[in-house]
Formats: C-alpha cells, structure tokens, sequence
C-alpha cells in the first residue's frame, strides 16, 4: 500500500475515505511501475528488495483468492529474479483487507488459521523461486499506534486486551511459518521487529532501560523460539531515559523529528544476536527530503554494522528503507525516506537523489573505506 496505491478494500482505504488517516491515492503507482523501480534498484547494484504482498489484493473476499492478482506477484517476483535481486516477501505489513478487519482481525478465534491460509496461498504460488518470508511487519508498533488507531483496538489502554492480541500475533506467526514450511521446507522465515537502542544516566534510567528491552526489543521475539530462521531488525532510533537538561544531547534531528544516532545500530543488533539465527537490518533510514543528512546516516549505518560482525554478530544483510519516497502511515507524503524521489504531484516522476549513488558505490564495492 505504501508505494503500490490503488486499495480500495483495506481497513486503512476505509480510514481514508473517513478521514481518519492522509490521502493515499496511487501513491507511487508502484503496483504498474514495478520493472521502473526494479532498474532503478539495478542501477543502484542492490541484489535484494523487500516488498509486501497486499493482503486485500489477493483475498478480497473471505476465502476467495484473486489469481489473477496472485499472479500480479508473481510477475513482481520474476521481475527481481530477472535482475538478479533476491526477493524478501513481506505478507502482512499493517493494512488488511476490510472483512478480517471488520470481523475482528486477530482477535477472532480462528485468526491464526485464516492467517496461516494466507501464508499458505502465496508460499504455494512462489514456490522455490521465493526463499524469505517475512510474516510480520512491527508486531508491538500495530498493536499499539496502528492497532488503535485504525482499528479501533485496545491497544495499551488495557493491558489484558493488549497482552491478549500479542499472544494472538504470536500465534498466527506460528501458523504462518508452519503453513509456509509445508510449502517450502527450505523457506526462511521470520519477523520484522522494531528495535531501539536504550540508554539512560542514573539508577531509575537504567532500570527504564532493563524493562524496556525486555518488553519492547526481547518479549515478542522471545516468544517465537523455534518458528524463527532469522531475525528481522528495524532501527530508527536511540531512546534515552533520564537525562537532565545539561545532559541533553543536541544531535540533528530527521525531518520526522528523530534524533540521527545511526550508531544506535550497533547496539540492537548484538542483542538481536542472542537469538542464535542469522540477522538482517530489514528496515534503517532516515526522513530528509533535502538529502543532507542521509549519505552520512547510511555510512555511519554501515560502519556500526560491521562493528557488530566483528563482535560475532551473524549478520547477513541490510535493507535501507526505502527505494523509493512512500506513504507512512501517520504522516502520507510529507515525510521523505527514500533514495528515489518521488514527484507526488506530477505523474510521480521518479529522481535519484545524490545520496543513493553513494549508496550504489557502496553496493558495488560490498565494503566502505
């Protein structure tokens, strides 16, 4: 949804059409540009791309898959393998179609088997010619901002109501990856978790950051152990708990109002480490539509990655977020990520910014001096 557009049948459509959530439109129309955007990647020498299956595409109706849509996706995915990128399948990354979402969505009863049909669907579809799935995209940021927001979940505002979906996510993960492996027992699967780097001064902050790494890094991934191949790190950002005013930092801030401390990264991925899987940075970047800050994230980025390998970290790659400028989900277009530019106002006229072909020589080199 977020660079596809064109939904109409998705929970966050109807969010749309109420209001509740900024216009999506075609977004960047990538749902008809895909093989642009996948020369674009070329150029850049990526030789992998994560993308995500819209759910309400393939299944608008409970039960009744689209084929024809199916197939849409498998065209994306030959696309890839034509251009020598390896395919990262995301199938659920926020939106879902309207009648799971109407119906309850994961709080049904029968949420994991309806999710684990889904999984099983696209696995059978892709066959061989797909081998990483990533089944959730942010578990814990849905069933909080997302979940709340647009579907009119609990989410923290009471516990047992959150602590009840979590365990409901968990599941369907387990259906899915099971569901998946049948399919395809050489498949790799795993999640997309969003992860900061805590720091704190003083006795109270450090105790903030003891129980915030066990909730928010640690507890869903914990709960995964044994339907996990890897380990998916988002990382944006560094929290810090306690800090007085002498102490504040005055680093730069994003356009989204985040501190850059791309070092942060250096942090999640040794804990991501303890799972014992291999990791992938399945999303790390940075809002800056006037591109000044983004070749220095990226390097910087990179730098404390490789750090982490040298301190045993079994990391396998990197997906900068994002390819192309996208809608996010609170802000629609205001908030520029990408490496591509997107001209949202004239035929979505696509334009590499100076910061990708830094990225691109890095790509081509695999190292940085």
């Amino acid at each position: 949804m977020q660079v596809e557009g064109g939904i109409v049948n998705s929970d966050w459509a109807k969010a749309e059409r109420r209001g509740e959530v900024p216009p999506i439109g075609k977004a960047c129309d990538h749902y008809h540009r895909y093989e642009e955007d996948f020369a674009i990647a070329e150029s850049l020498n990526l030789n992998a791309f994560r993308f995500s299956i819209e759910w309400a595409r393939v299944e608008p109706e409970e039960g009744k898959f689209d084929e024809k849509e199916i197939e849409h996706y498998i065209q994306v995915v030959r696309a890839l393998r034509a251009r020598g990128m390896e395919p990262f399948v995301n199938l659920w990354h926020f939106s879902l179609p309207l009648w799971f979402s109407e119906s309850g969505n994961f709080a049904r009863k029968d949420a994991s088997a309806i999710f684990a049909r889904f999984a099983a669907k696209i696995a059978d579809a892709f066959g061989t010619d797909v081998r990483f799935y990533i089944t959730i995209n942010e578990p814990l940021v849905w069933l909080g901002e997302h979940g709340k927001t647009v579907h009119a979940t609990p989410g923290t505002e009471n516990l047992f109501a959150y602590l009840f979906r979590f365990r409901k996510l968990v599941n369907a993960h387990k259906a899915a990856y099971s569901a998946i492996k049948n399919n395809n027992s050489q498949a790799q699967i795993g999640v997309a978790k969003h992860n900061f780097s805590f720091v704190s001064t003083g006795p109270i902050g450090t105790l903030f950051v003891f129980f915030s790494r066990r909730f928010w890094n640690r507890a869903f991934l914990n709960a995964l152990c044994g339907f996990q191949d890897f380990v998916g790190i988002q990382y944006y950002q560094q929290l810090f708990f306690w800090q007085s005013q002498s102490e504040e930092r005055k680093e730069q801030k994003s356009d989204i109002g985040w501190q850059i401390h791309p070092e942060g990264l250096y942090d999640v991925l040794v804990e991501a480490a303890r799972y014992g899987v291999p990791v992938y940075v399945s999303e790390s970047g940075i809002a800056d539509e006037k591109d000044q800050y983004r070749e220095a994230f990226i390097k910087d980025s990179l730098h404390a990655a490789y750090r982490a390998i040298e301190n045993g970290v079994p990391l396998k790659g990197y997906f900068h977020w994002s390819l192309l400028d996208n809608y996010e989900f609170t802000e629609g277009f205001s908030k520029r990520f990408g490496l591509v530019a997107i001209d949202f106002e004239h035929n979505q006229t696509r334009t590499i910014r100076g910061s990708a072909k830094a990225y691109a020589e890095i790509c081509k080199k695999n190292g940085l001096e």
